[in-house]
């Protein structure tokens, strides 16, 4: 008898959150390529169809926009979309009473950070209810939840009763991420200098990245600015000693030119020690740029050997380093780091999961 796994797509039209939407794609087309024999991959969302997956060029597929698929997720789930094997690759997944011994229903669901928990007054008081509403789902319904890191297993024990059903799955750069061959023209209509850090993380810690951009000579792109938020950062810049012609601060961007921003900085600087999955440093390290985290437990999980992980105190000798005297070796490190993370090895670690349970 052949066994079907349904995942959940929930982004596929109205993207919520961009690293999740993609992951999620990423995943689904990395569950198809190790499919165990016997075993098939389909997809589902809140409100739709269900569309059964033979092939990755199929995922690419729904990526571009399969309107039977798309979903008003406020809307709940469709009546029978439950049931069977269910993997939803973020906390959106038809948490409902289920049998899961006798009639062989399982559902698992993903938590890719924890800062509607950690730092609620960083997100919109409707998001931080919807990820704690749909936790608290998780806790009386899922049979697993899965988060990318140890030390982010460690903090959602401490949230919510899970028991032994927390389990460690990372995540893994975007497919096919790579320096595009126009970078330096998409890095030059950006209005990017010569020489910059990037500085990734939360806007209560860039400051320690501003000032150790400064002491290392070095201008200073934020990315994934929130919209209107740019006067605040520059203010931030200001403050840690870095003139405000030198701080430039961007939004989100496509994957195309975030490779092309990220491959063009002597060094990459995640100031965050929220428990939150670090895309940005994956993708630096998948492209050999050297990174400089905060030491927290994820990032200590995350870029082990591939970077720095500093104090506080340490940040600024560390990114002096980094975009000077270390640097090719950093670059080696993070290159080899990143070999460690990729889809088809989480698609693989899905397939046991479920037949673990």
């Amino acid at each position: 008898m052949s066994v079907l796994l349904r995942v959940v797509l929930d982004q596929l039209v109205t993207v919520v959150d961009p690293d999740q939407a993609a992951a999620s794609l990423d995943l689904t087309a990395g569950l198809v390529l190790t499919a165990p024999r016997g075993c098939a991959v389909s997809a589902i969302a809140p409100v739709g169809a269900e569309v059964p997956i033979a092939g990755v060029e199929e995922v690419r597929t729904l990526a571009m926009g399969r309107r039977e698929l798309a979903a008003a997720w406020p809307l709940g789930f469709a009546p029978g979309v439950g049931g069977g094997l269910v993997h939803a690759p973020t906390l959106m997944a038809p948490l409902v009473r289920h049998d899961r011994v006798h009639d062989g229903d399982q559902t698992i669901v993903t938590l890719w950070d924890l800062g509607a928990w950690d730092a609620p007054d960083q997100y919109s008081k409707t998001s931080v209810a919807w990820q704690r509403g749909m936790l608290r789902r998780a806790v009386k319904h899922a049979d697993a939840i899965v988060v990318p890191s140890h030390a982010m297993a460690r903090r959602l024990a401490e949230i919510g009763s899970f028991g032994d059903r927390i389990r460690v799955i990372a995540g893994a750069p975007p497919q096919r991420f790579a320096v595009p061959a126009d970078a330096a023209p998409r890095r030059g209509a950006l209005l990017l200098p010569e020489r910059y850090a990037v500085i990734v993380g939360d806007r209560d810690s860039l400051s320690v990245g501003f000032a150790a951009a400064v002491a290392a000579g070095l201008d200073a792109v934020v990315l994934d600015a929130a919209e209107g938020s740019e006067s605040a950062i520059t203010e931030i810049a200001s403050a840690a000693g870095m003139p405000e012609r030198r701080a430039h601060v961007r939004g989100a961007l496509d994957a195309p030119d975030r490779a092309a921003v990220l491959a063009g900085a002597a060094a990459v600087l995640a100031t965050s020690a929220w428990d939150a999955w670090p895309w940005r440093v994956i993708e630096a390290m998948v492209l050999g740029v050297p990174v400089v985290a905060a030491s927290s437990g994820v990032h200590r999980d995350v870029v082990a050997d591939g970077g720095l992980v500093v104090a506080p105190e340490d940040f600024t000798e560390a990114v002096v380093a980094a975009a000077g005297s270390e640097a090719n070796k950093l670059r080696v490190l993070a290159s080899d780091r990143a070999k460690a993370f990729s889809w088809a090895s989480s698609a693989e670690r899905v397939w046991a999961l479920h037949a673990e349970l």
